[in-house]
């Protein structure tokens, strides 16, 4: 890895508890929860912390969210607002899973640790979904694959919401949108250095061979994010695949999709978390 690429990496990791705040307007519920708490749970790759947000006691179904960052920020903090929403809107238990990212680690140690923290949770029986955005959403792709190929769990629903599916992919230069092609070539340099790991369907969801068995899944896409098509896509081959999929395009957004047209969010967060608290 060049020095140049891990100091950029390891500033952007240092940094985001204080650039990152795209959630503050989305507060629409669970501001009220208590802190939440801590556990570490073991993956194949050491023991994972991840934050519980229990919105009543006893047992209850868990959702496991996985934040977004590109595999490189490190700060499952990112979506407070949303896990305390899901929690308090869906009556779940949310797991939000502080994953690994580069350059630290490298593929597929963040795939490992987000599908074993999920399987464990799930371990007793307790019903399972699982979640993300952006990176994260295609990490919540890549748990119901590795779920499904393994027999480890079955998750109840997926939501993949303006996910990255597709690490394959060389960017174009005159790709438009608030992912830039150099932080997206920055993620496969740093996070999969490897180019043929980027085809493996657990790094790539998009492109595995098959998608039948697969859960229950809520698509999310923004139509003027460069990632849109690979949302798209997915959606497309999970129905073609026999796969019940809800997809939701919000019109006239980029990437932020949620925090550009807040409106249309209570809508759109309604809806996911309507779907969460029935598949539990």
């Amino acid at each position: 890895m060049h020095l140049a690429d891990r100091l950029r990496v390891e500033l952007m990791r240092a940094s985001a508890p204080f650039t990152v705040s795209y959630g503050d307007n989305l507060r629409f519920a669970g501001s009220d929860l208590p802190a939440p708490k801590r556990v570490r749970i073991k993956t194949r790759h050491g023991k994972v912390s991840v934050w519980l947000y229990r919105p009543a006691p006893g047992p209850l179904p868990v959702h496991v969210h996985l934040h977004g960052g590109a595999f490189l920020m490190r700060y499952p903090a990112m979506d407070d607002w949303w896990c305390r929403y899901i929690a308090a809107t869906s009556n779940v238990l949310v797991a939000n899973v502080d994953f690994e990212v580069a350059p630290r680690v490298t593929y597929p140690v963040a795939q490992h640790q987000a599908h074993d923290v999920a399987a464990a949770l799930a371990a007793d029986g307790t019903p399972v979904s699982v979640g993300g955005f952006s990176s994260g959403g295609g990490l919540a792709a890549s748990v119901a694959l590795q779920a499904r190929d393994s027999g480890s769990f079955a998750p109840t629903l997926q939501v993949l919401g303006i996910p990255a599916l597709d690490l394959s992919a060389e960017p174009r230069d005159d790709d438009p949108g608030m992912i830039s092609p150099e932080l997206r070539r920055l993620v496969r340099r740093v996070y999969v250095p490897d180019p043929a790991s980027r085809l493996e369907s657990y790094a790539s969801p998009l492109l595995a061979a098959d998608l039948k068995g697969l859960p229950p899944a809520i698509v999310l896409t923004a139509e003027r994010d460069v990632l849109r098509a690979e949302g798209d896509a997915y959606a497309h081959r999970l129905r073609a695949a026999g796969v019940r999929v809800i997809h939701d395009v919000t019109p006239d957004v980029d990437h932020y999709f949620l925090t550009e047209d807040p409106v249309r969010a209570r809508a759109t967060m309604a809806m996911v978390a309507d779907e969460i608290r029935y598949a539990g």
